[in-house]
């Protein structure tokens, strides 16, 4: 890549334009088979797959998280970052971008665990910037990232437990997205004085990508615990890309919850212009994805994303969902499969699928957690 004129900065691409021990850039997909009917579980795997490079910690590392039945299987891999940041490959993990912005495959060898697959994603959209996220505490600048997301169809493999599942692109779908910039990531760092700092505890999260016949919606929301927005975002993205992408309006949010824990029965969003017009979803999870467990994004403290594992640490487990800790389920997003319905400002009804990922970690003034145990009374 140094031999392009891509340079941002007065060094070598490989080197990043902040000394800062978070830096990371990353990939995100996720894989599903289209909701029977729109309101029924999918009948095939519910698949996470994220790679990740940290050129200030010198790691690179990626996992699988496959959601099947009562079944949680992750595999995992990590290495030594070397020079060449075109090597997207980790132990048995590789994604290969086939054309930019469009067609991406990604792929785990068989042999690690009881998973493995090959498959190309096609996108059936433009790429959007997301707003930037940006969070300061106490002077330390926390988050400071750029993400694009895009929604698109499957085509492929996923071996699960010696059984094959065809890919085809007419019934599998999913998003994948790409994010870089400053986050928590590698080996805890001491709290120091942020851990008195209680006026920004409690962590309030949506992030839901839903796909309609000839459009995407795109919605974020990040709060503090007093209902204070960190972010808040709604888009539409028209699948001619001639039509470009509209802003939605702010938005409001009505979650009911599973008794006894946190996770959602289902969501209302409302995206409201200076108007008045506005646009309701009516959000069904069907199916979660703990994607905390085992996949390095903060529970376990030996296996954290970024985190030196040696020159290269391929390791695989497999859980069940039903004996998952339903304390620490309290403190990690869930990434359903969920179905939508969509009423626009005219009255018209769209329906669609695709992702709702949520988390409320912390107290959360709107919805009655005043601790981080807190539930939802059965």
């Amino acid at each position: 890549m140094d031999d392009h004129p891509v340079h941002q900065i007065a060094e070598v691409i490989r080197h990043v334009g902040t000394s800062d021990r978070n830096f990371y850039d990353r990939y995100y997909f996720n894989c599903h088979p289209r909701l029977a009917g729109g309101d029924e579980d999918p009948t095939g795997p519910w698949l996470i797959f994220g790679l990740g490079v940290y050129p200030n910690l010198a790691v690179t590392d990626c996992f699988v998280v496959v959601r099947h039945g009562d079944d949680h299987i992750v595999v995992r891999g990590s290495r030594a970052l070397g020079d060449d940041r075109d090597d997207l490959r980790v132990g048995p993990f590789r994604i290969e971008v086939l054309e930019g912005l469009q067609r991406l495959r990604i792929s785990l060898e068989p042999g690690h665990g009881d998973v493995s697959f090959d498959m190309e994603f096609t996108a059936d959209a433009p790429a959007a910037l997301e707003p930037r996220h940006f969070q300061r505490q106490l002077e330390r600048v926390t988050f400071d990232t750029q993400r694009f997301v895009q929604t698109g169809a499957w085509s492929g493999s996923i071996t699960l437990d010696g059984k094959r599942f065809d890919v085809d692109p007419d019934t599998w779908r999913g998003n994948r997205d790409r994010s870089w910039g400053v986050r928590p990531v590698g080996e805890a760092e001491p709290p120091g004085r942020r851990a008195a700092d209680t006026d920004s505890a409690g962590f309030f999260w949506i992030y839901a990508v839903m796909r309609f016949d000839d459009f995407a919606v795109v919605s974020i929301v990040q709060e503090q615990r007093d209902g204070e927005r960190v972010m808040g975002d709604a888009r539409l993205i028209w699948a001619d890309p001639a039509r470009g992408i509209e802003w939605l309006g702010r938005v409001e949010h009505e979650i009911t919850f599973i008794p006894g824990g946190r996770e959602p029965s289902s969501a209302i969003l409302r995206f409201i212009k200076p108007s008045g017009a506005t646009t309701v979803v009516e959000a069904t999870p069907q199916l979660g994805n703990y994607i905390g467990f085992g996949t390095g994004y903060g529970l376990e403290q030996d296996w954290r994303h970024g985190m030196w594992q040696g020159d290269e640490k391929v390791e695989a487990q497999r859980l069940k969902v039903s004996e998952l800790d339903p304390t620490m389920k309290l403190f990690c997003p869930v990434d359903h499969v969920a179905s939508f319905t969509l009423t626009d400002a005219d009255g018209t009804v769209h329906h669609g699928e695709g992702l709702f990922e949520f988390a409320v970690i912390g107290p959360h003034d709107q919805y009655g957690f005043a601790d981080y145990v807190d539930v939802t009374p059965v």
